[in-house]
């Protein structure tokens, strides 16, 4: 399969080259960690001709007598190479039964610059404090964007390339199918794996029932306020007997496997975050298809969803914004600026526009206010407010804006 550069997240790593944490990459399954360090460590061997690079794949059956914390640890320190630099990639940590005794002590020598992945059944970032006590830094990798995807088609009409994208979404892995079925077919096994395997299998659930359903309701109701009540809700209703305990228990599952991100409210006005009813944002457009078909499709929800991941890809903080009765998409905040954004469809209506724009005219601050649509041409201005092309933005065409 055609591999590509992921500079965003290259950069990421390189930067944190030397460093002295354990280095964990995490994200769904099958969204191109393994693949990201390979990347990383062709880079390592361009510049540094003479790095000692210690590289392990639990999942090769070759190396199986490693699955054993004491015989990793030997493997790895007989292949120590004083006077070089050091670096230790292990893929798929978790198979290795005590693995975080081998890391810790590796880490303790400080002679190894150390990398991992895992699945995320079996090293969620609620655990990693855990395992490695506070010595370590999670590098969170979501599946391909928009402009990633175009890099990997050689794609020169953004449009077509645009809707194509909407619908088959970021998972790499189902681009080596070329007809939609198969695609959908991959998708599902991924998205089967985390439910009947990982998660069931982590926290001990006598079926999968409820939390497949809790999953579809999820993915069916995106960008929508949404609270455990709701779900167990409308699932009793239909024979699935649950409570809003067990589904709050479930929706932390699903977030910890990164199959969605929990968004909360924010009170614009009152200046603090509000813990009542949150937001629900899929990782991926593909497993919604997959799951749901094109029923019920809502593609201003979409495009906010891919909105709501490339933020996170680009290192904000998201919250929903409350405005007295009125709702902002996104308030995105990083180390240094705050910025408004709403998401719509299609604003070539003018009632559309001025319902669209109505939130980001009520706010009295000077920070910048942007709305994302899918007009199909070059951003312009309107009053103070940025409106920009959905595609261009994804794509990173458009310069002059703030985000």
């Amino acid at each position: 399969m055609k591999r590509i550069e992921r500079p965003l997240y290259l950069s990421r790593l390189q930067v944190l080259r030397g460093t002295p944490d354990i280095k964990v990459i995490t994200g769904v399954r099958r969204c191109g960690k393994s693949e990201l360090l390979k990347s990383y460590m062709a880079f390592l061997r361009q510049s540094d001709p003479q790095a000692n690079l210690i590289y392990i794949d639990l999942m090769d059956l070759a190396n199986e007598a490693l699955l054993e914390y004491h015989t990793l640890y030997q493997y790895i320190t007989k292949r120590h190479r004083d006077g070089a630099a050091n670096y230790v990639f292990v893929d798929e940590v978790q198979l290795c039964t005590g693995f975080e005794k081998a890391v810790n002590s590796l880490h303790s020598t400080g002679g190894y610059d150390i990398y991992l992945t895992g699945s995320n059944a079996f090293m969620l970032s609620s655990d990693l404090a855990t395992l490695f006590t506070g010595r370590y830094l999670e590098l969170h990798v979501l599946p391909f964007s928009f402009a990633e995807y175009l890099s990997y088609y050689e794609a020169t009409d953004l449009d077509e390339a645009f809707e194509r994208y909407t619908m088959e979404g970021g998972m790499a892995g189902s681009y080596a199918y070329p007809d939609e079925r198969n695609r959908n077919g991959y998708l599902a096994g991924v998205f089967n794996t985390i439910i009947t395997r990982d998660l069931r299998q982590k926290y001990s659930l006598p079926d999968d029932t409820v939390l497949l359903k809790t999953a579809d309701y999820l993915l069916d109701n995106i960008g929508n306020l949404t609270s455990p009540n709701n779900i167990s809700t409308t699932l009793s209703s239909h024979q699935w007997k649950t409570n809003h305990v067990t589904i709050g228990n479930y929706i932390e599952y699903l977030c910890r496997a990164f199959l969605f991100y929990r968004v909360q409210r924010y009170d614009i006005k009152g200046k603090k975050y509000l813990n009542t009813i949150e937001k629900y944002y899929m990782v991926d457009a593909g497993f919604r298809f997959t799951r749901l078909g094109r029923r019920n499709m809502d593609y201003g929800r979409l495009y906010e969803n891919m909105v709501a991941l490339e933020l996170l890809r680009r290192g904000y903080q998201i919250y929903v914004g409350k405005l007295y009765q009125k709702e902002v998409d996104f308030v995105a905040l990083d180390d240094k600026q705050k910025i408004y954004i709403q998401v719509s469809d299609d604003i070539s209506a003018p009632s559309t526009l001025e319902r669209e724009l109505a939130p980001l005219y009520a706010i009295r601050d000077a920070y910048p206010k942007v709305l994302i649509a899918r007009t199909r041409h070059a951003a312009y201005d309107q009053e103070g407010i940025k409106i920009i092309d959905m595609a261009r933005w994804l794509a990173g065409k458009e310069a002059a804006m703030p985000l």
